[in-house]
């Protein structure tokens, strides 16, 4: 097992400078960001330009991060597969694709995204939706050696009423999207707000877990009880539910001792990846690293073992 960061917190900061720090710091993998680079969207980060990637490209990426000791745990696109507007899903998809093939070029065999929900529509339809549009995308991965690892996030934030909005959110439908060739990028933080025991819903899916995300939650219960268990209502704002927080590992309430310990007893071998949305040790790339120190010291002594 090994421990590794997602790019995507430091969206600003080039790629090189990113694997420079981290090498130097107790990580050994990157999971880098490839959104697309959009004008105004800078929260998005686009660590590697897929649209173009080439042969040349990947031997640079490979062997810059070879000089920093570290390698690429899976290609990161979290996008929405199944968007209401088609051509927004169509050109999700097709940018999917090309990250498909960067992880090719460079050896590696996971993409991770998101299932997503056309919030339109049921989740009984979204679900028959989800067997139409993903198999292609499974086989076009398939063909490269490359697999498709699905983040379990609700993403509320894309419902207009802060309902789960990806289809993975729940570990009753992992085993529906396990049969249409998908597999798992397992990040506990949300099962906690979710009301879900990680710990037993890693148990039931070891064998699909390919990638593990590592990010912690934090709960305040008081809040809860006011605006229950999908939060604020009353001049609700996207991604802000009013009773519970993400948070860098150790600082929340996921028990990372007996999680990583139960993915040793079940021959994960993979990478943990550090993913840092925790609002404290955020507004700067100087209190970003700082939070990845924490959490660093926080998963290493059970993750190199």
């Amino acid at each position: 097992m090994r421990l590794g960061l997602l790019t995507a917190c430091l969206p600003g900061e080039p790629l090189e400078d990113i694997a420079r720090w981290a090498g130097g710091h107790g990580y050994a993998a990157l999971e880098i960001a490839a959104w697309p680079d959009r004008p105004g969207r800078d929260w998005e980060a686009s660590h590697l330009d897929v649209e173009s990637f080439g042969k040349d490209d990947a031997a640079r990426v490979s062997a810059m991060l070879d000089r920093h000791g570290l390698s690429v745990s899976a290609v990161a696109y979290y996008e929405n597969n199944l968007h209401a507007d088609l051509e927004v899903r169509e050109a999700t998809h097709e940018h999917l694709r090309r990250c498909v093939d960067a992880a090719q070029l460079l050896g590696v065999g996971l993409v991770g995204t998101f299932v997503g929900r056309d919030v339109t529509l049921t989740v009984a339809e979204n679900l028959r939706l989800a067997e139409r549009v993903l198999p292609p995308l499974v086989e076009y991965a398939a063909a490269r050696d490359v697999r498709l690892v699905i983040e379990n996030c609700p993403m509320e934030g894309w419902h207009p009423d802060g309902y789960p909005a990806n289809l993975a959110y729940s570990p009753e439908l992992w085993g529906r999207l396990a049969e249409l060739g998908l597999w798992l990028n397992y990040d506990p933080s949300h099962l906690v707000w979710l009301g879900i025991d990680p710990l037993a819903a890693l148990e039931a899916h070891a064998d699909r877990i390919l990638h593990v995300q590592a990010k912690d939650v934090e709960v305040q219960a008081a809040a809860r009880d006011r605006y229950g268990v999908f939060g604020r209502v009353l001049d609700r704002r996207p991604w802000e539910s009013g009773w519970w927080r993400y948070r860098i590992p150790g600082l929340g309430e996921v028990d990372w001792r007996r999680l990583i310990d139960a993915l040793h007893q079940h021959g994960y071998d993979g990478v943990v990846s550090v993913e840092h949305e925790d609002p404290v040790w955020s507004g700067s790339p100087e209190r970003v690293r700082q939070g990845l120190t924490i959490a660093q010291r926080t998963l290493d002594p059970h993750v190199n073992v």
